[in-house]
């Protein structure tokens, strides 16, 4: 069956995020206090490769299960690392967690068991920086995408498919993302095609859409255009998103709409 081959050091994922940086991404996310979007998205990301980091960590060090890379796109198109990672894009877990940009300290609300929080300190890595500056050349993202990408599956093709996350706020202000993105997804493993799954969020304070089956209920051309380009996601991963109480059909796409902060971190923990 394929999307079923064992992650391994041997025949690790990987894991590709193409972040809108343009410059609406200083607007608010809705839903939230008026935290910006780009804030939210960063804190994401970080998180995210923090809690991968742990899932991959055993008492000799970070096992390369997975290889990631982020690319930012608004006023360039580029690898979107910051600190000691800065300017290299497909990278080993375990390069990853030796090489936060820096790690600050943060306030973490926990149940304190008698129906109230306590606050406690947490170290929190950083190695994805918020920005919001210029356009959304979207379709030049999906095109570098495409090109890390056929070089990584031509290497690994005993390997899980990869999965690309892309995270926008807006319509491509360039020539994309329609061909760009069926040439991403066309390429393959022998297990499967790689995975686009998109996450569309917004400043208008409407109803969160995760995992549809169709695009009747989103709002505008766009995000039925980000829509159709989302992969079908596989049988496995319909599984994890039910695990997250998600509620999905057979014909689940990729994609979610104006997702939140919670949403977007549990559209992103499925992987």
């Amino acid at each position: 069956m394929p999307y079923s081959a064992e992650i391994s050091r041997a025949n690790p994922s990987c894991f590709m995020f193409l972040i809108d940086q343009s410059g609406s991404m200083v607007e608010p996310i809705a839903g939230s206090d008026g935290k910006r979007k780009c804030d939210s998205v960063a804190d994401a990301i970080n998180r995210l490769l923090h809690n991968l980091i742990i899932k991959c960590a055993r008492g000799e060090g970070v096992r390369n299960f997975y290889e990631v890379c982020v690319i930012g796109y608004g006023a360039q198109v580029a690898p979107g690392f910051s600190g000691p990672l800065a300017g290299r894009d497909i990278v080993p877990l375990s390069v990853v967690a030796n090489h936060p940009a820096r790690v600050e300290e943060r306030i973490k609300q926990l149940d304190d068991g008698a129906g109230g929080f306590i606050q406690q300190k947490t170290k929190f890595p950083i190695w994805f920086e918020p920005v919001a500056k210029g356009t959304t050349p979207m379709g030049a993202a999906l095109d570098l995408a495409h090109h890390l990408m056929q070089s990584w599956v031509a290497a690994h093709q005993f390997s899980y498919p990869p999965i690309v996350i892309n995270i926008s706020d807006g319509e491509a202000t360039d020539f994309g993302p329609v061909p760009q993105a069926q040439a991403l997804t066309g390429l393959a493993t022998s297990d499967g095609n790689v995975l686009l799954l998109n996450c569309h969020i917004s400043s208008q304070n409407l109803t969160p859409i995760v995992f549809p089956e169709t695009d009747a209920d989103l709002p505008d051309e766009f995000a039925r255009t980000l829509f159709q380009v989302s992969s079908f996601l596989p049988p496995n991963l319909r599984e994890l998103a039910r695990n997250e109480n998600f509620i999905l059909g057979e014909e689940a796409r990729g994609f979610a709409f104006n997702a939140d902060l919670v949403e977007l971190i549990r559209f992103l923990d499925i992987g």
